[in-house]
């Protein structure tokens, strides 16, 4: 019960990080007119942490998929 709580968490986090990510263009930002900007300096201090932070998210909510699958392979 407790993993699954764990991923429904991980799930709206990480959605929430990578909708906050800049948009690089040629996808769907460029719809919503994030194609517009462009950075001609690097990555601010910010948006390193932001890509932590979501490697971060993501590897915790992979790790809850894989020990969910784990579980239910051995109760099952």
């Amino acid at each position: 019960m407790g993993f699954s709580i764990a991923l429904i968490v991980f799930s709206a986090l990480l959605m929430l990080l990578v909708l906050m990510h800049k948009g690089k263009g040629g996808g769907l930002s460029d719809m919503f007119g994030g194609g517009m900007q462009s950075s001609v300096g690097g990555s601010s201090v910010a948006e390193r942490n932001l890509d932590r932070i979501t490697v971060v998210i993501g590897l915790l909510w992979f790790a809850c998929i894989v020990t969910l699958g784990l579980m239910m392979k051995s109760t099952g």
